[in-house]
């Protein structure tokens, strides 16, 4: 499979976006006084190793749940600036889990995926407090937060580190305009994802055994690339997994999670093609 080399660099050109638009995003999400909001829960030691967790106040559940990785090209982003779609998320009856994780310099592959596999065993463990359903669990992410969704569920290292195994443990896997394919180029890339001590690429691991996958992607999206999504389904097809890609020919790298999170001018019909792929799978909100 060809790998687009040129992933990482565009998004560490800042094309991702920047902390400032997810402030305003947030501001128009607001207020939540219809969601239960529980901030800064520790999952492990140490810092940026904790998560918010939004829950809808209206009776029912126990409630599918929703383990959210942000994006950031892995050196930058908060599950702060990510209570938009968190909260879009859990108005539409989800239990949403959106946790930190370290970022470079402070760590590199494959810390940042053992962070998140460590914060998913957390919520297994933990959210039937929070009114979700630990049978009914599945991982989402936008850009570089889609790749750790889809490392933890086709490399099934990380997740038996913590005790768990991604197809009888998870129900589903979202990516929103995702880099799969990752091959470093370049002294960053390189320190990020730690060539010297034997990065591979989730790809690889791929067996047709991981939980059924989504992978959203934007046509206009110049960062990821179309082509990216359709190489690796095309792999997870060819071992016997269960894939689907949805292609939306207007939309751009970011456009995916603002129609997701319902932003003004996003018509895209993002939220409910994930609810109808999701239901499909026994996740019913």
């Amino acid at each position: 499979m060809e790998t687009v080399r040129w992933i990482l660099c565009a998004v560490l050109l800042g094309l991702c976006s920047s902390r400032e638009s997810s402030i305003e995003r947030n501001k128009v999400a607001e207020p939540f006084d219809d969601l239960r909001l529980t901030r800064d829960a520790a999952y492990a030691p140490g810092d940026r190793h904790s998560l918010d967790i939004y829950a809808p106040l209206a009776p029912g559940g126990p409630r599918p749940v929703i383990v959210f990785f942000y994006g950031g090209g892995w050196t930058s982003g908060a599950k702060a600036d990510s209570a938009w779609v968190s909260a879009a998320l859990a108005r539409h009856g989800y239990v949403v889990v959106v946790p930190d994780y370290r970022l470079y310099p402070q760590a590199h592959w494959p810390q940042f995926l053992e962070d998140c596999a460590a914060a998913v065993r957390w919520v297994r463990d933990h959210v039937a407090s929070y009114g979700g359903d630990p049978s009914a669990l599945v991982l989402m992410g936008h850009s570089a937060g889609a790749y750790n969704a889809f490392a933890l569920a086709v490399d099934r290292r990380w997740l038996a580190r913590v005790g768990m195994d991604p197809r009888r443990d998870l129900k589903a896997v979202v990516g929103l305009s995702g880099p799969y394919t990752m091959e470093p180029h370049g002294s960053l890339e390189d320190a990020i994802f730690d060539v010297k001590h034997g990065y591979t690429e989730p790809i690889d691991y791929a067996d047709g055994e991981s939980p059924p996958l989504l992978l959203v992607i934007g046509d206009k999206d110049v960062t990821a690339g179309p082509p990216n999504s359709d190489e690796v389904a095309a792999r997870v097809r060819e071992l016997g997994g269960v894939v689907e890609v949805i292609h939306y020919p207007l939309l751009g790298h970011s456009d995916t999670v603002d129609a997701l999170g319902g932003m003004p001018g996003q018509t895209a019909p993002v939220m409910d093609d994930i609810a109808r792929f999701l239901a499909a799978q026994g996740v019913l909100p």
